[in-house]
């Protein structure tokens, strides 16, 4: 849905849904799953990792400053917004090559037999840079996304603790937990959706089996560009296009990621608090 423009192919998300599944069976509602399995798993360990690392260093600060280890929102979305920016970067090419696994079936043809040579013919033909188009958008987009998700989760868990009087997290239910990181990630996909959607258009931009899926201009020359062009042909609603389908699938993921997370971490005994 964030793709498409003119005539729209999906008009919902239920419509859309079952129109896949008509069209090309219960595996095409998995299409491109594979990748971003592929993608997925080490880019939440290393943004995890990192924000500990940064959250850790900037504790360590304040605790030599003033004497109080205790980090602030800001302090937490910085960090979160660097680790964001590092696991984004380190698997941005195995997001492109999802992204054109997924729609390329869209146009009726195949121009990709899997992942592999996927890679091989979009550096062939397009030049490695093609991996990373859509790179600038989605690292402004990722500062906003990761930093709130993080600053929102850890903020909203501490205003809990109080209000309940409990002396540590582990006392928190898993439901409130869930509850924190579903605002989380409804915060910071709203704010850096319009990103998001450039980032996607951008990935397909030039390429000869998603260029028909854009309406006007096929090629971006950038991200300005992209959203001018956006907004020009499709209106200023094209780019929360596809936002509500992202609401069903990354408010729980979000939500499912931090809870897991962190009782994986307590069952291994490791130091329980996120920022701590």
């Amino acid at each position: 849905m964030q793709v498409q423009g003119g005539e729209k192919v999906y008009t919902g998300v239920l419509q859309g849904v079952i129109k896949m599944a008509r069209e090309d069976g219960i595996r095409g509602l998995f299409r491109g799953n594979g990748t971003n399995c592929m993608r997925i798993v080490p880019n939440s360990a290393v943004k995890f990792f990192a924000y500990e690392q940064f959250a850790a260093m900037i504790s360590s600060y304040q605790k030599h400053r003033t004497g109080d280890p205790s980090i602030t929102p800001l302090e937490r979305l910085l960090a979160g917004a660097t680790a964001g920016i590092i696991a984004m970067s380190s698997t941005y090419s195995l997001d492109m090559v999802r992204g054109r696994l997924t729609i390329q079936e869209s146009t009726g043809e195949q121009h990709y037999r899997g992942i592999l040579h996927a890679y091989v013919t979009i550096v062939r033909s397009e030049g490695p840079g093609a991996l990373y188009k859509g790179w600038v958008p989605s690292v402004i987009g990722v500062v906003p996304y990761v930093g709130l998700n993080f600053a929102v989760y850890e903020s909203l868990k501490a205003v809990l603790l109080r209000y309940w009087e409990l002396q540590d997290e582990t006392q928190l239910s898993v439901v409130s937990r869930l509850a924190c990181g579903a605002a989380a990630g409804t915060t910071g996909q709203t704010v850096a959706y319009p990103f998001d959607v450039a980032r996607r258009r951008l990935q397909v931009s030039g390429w000869q089996g998603g260029g028909q899926l854009v309406k006007g201009q096929a090629a971006y020359s950038g991200m300005m560009d992209c959203f001018i062009s956006m907004v020009r042909h499709e209106g200023w609603a094209s780019l929360f296009q596809g936002l509500w389908p992202n609401y069903v699938k990354v408010v729980p993921s979000i939500a499912i990621a931090f809870v897991t997370y962190e009782k994986v971490k307590e069952l291994l005994g490791v130091r329980f608090r996120i920022s701590e």
